[in-house]
């Protein structure tokens, strides 16, 4: 979605007395991107054998384009900026870790969701970054169409490219619902997958660590 022509929905909910309070709703959506989606939509559900002029579905077609580009908003972010926004010098050099990142992010394959954690750690080398931007990272990168392998890589290549540390630790743990809906239906299966440069490589005591100090319950 190209910024420079989204447009701002702020929206009150219709169903409150204009004396009440209501919810401002942000959405932000290409227009041109949002007709031509909008119109696909309308031939999908037609193909599907539904009646489009149905009404709950007269407004499916538009609120499933807007939804897209929310869902999908990664791509408009550069990860690498969002680290360098708030880099800082600082003279530590121990175990900094982000865990239990949310990640709602978009199976490529079927296009349906994936949902689970991710737990990130760097050890700094005269710099750091600001916390919030680590699980900004993460956000930036799972709001695209995805495998959780690549989005294990992506995450720990873009720490490691622009902070340069002494290592990065990346651990991911989702529930696909691709496998839960459809093909296998295996409702509590997990997947995990993990990245490791540096020390975390180099060193097993510090990859256990790691490993340790995400699965403890120490808040």
């Amino acid at each position: 979605m190209d910024k420079k022509n989204s447009i701002t929905d702020t929206s009150i909910n219709p169903k409150l007395d204009e004396n009440e309070i209501g919810y401002e709703r942000l959405d932000q959506w290409n227009p041109e991107i949002t007709n031509k989606l909008t119109a696909h939509y309308e031939e999908i559900i037609k193909l599907l054998g539904e009646d489009i002029s149905r009404e709950g579905l007269v407004k499916t077609p538009i609120r499933v384009a807007k939804s897209l580009q929310f869902l999908l908003q990664g791509y408009n972010h550069n990860p690498e900026q969002i680290l360098k926004d708030a880099m800082f010098r600082e003279d530590y050099q121990q175990m900094v870790i982000v865990k239990d990142i949310e990640i709602y992010s978009m199976c490529e394959h079927h296009m349906i969701p994936f949902i689970g954690k991710a737990h990130v750690a760097y050890i700094p080398n005269k710099h750091i970054t600001g916390l919030s931007k680590i699980a900004r990272v993460v956000e930036a990168y799972a709001r695209r169409l995805q495998v959780q392998e690549r989005l294990t890589t992506q995450i720990r290549d873009c720490i490691q490219n622009t902070l340069d540390p002494l290592g990065v630790a990346v651990v991911i743990e989702a529930q696909h619902l691709c496998m839960m809906m459809r093909g296998v239906q295996k409702q509590n299966s997990v997947t995990t997958t993990s990245a490791f440069t540096g020390e975390f490589m180099k060193r097993s005591a510090t990859r256990e660590e790691f490993i340790h100090l995400i699965g403890s319950k120490l808040h």
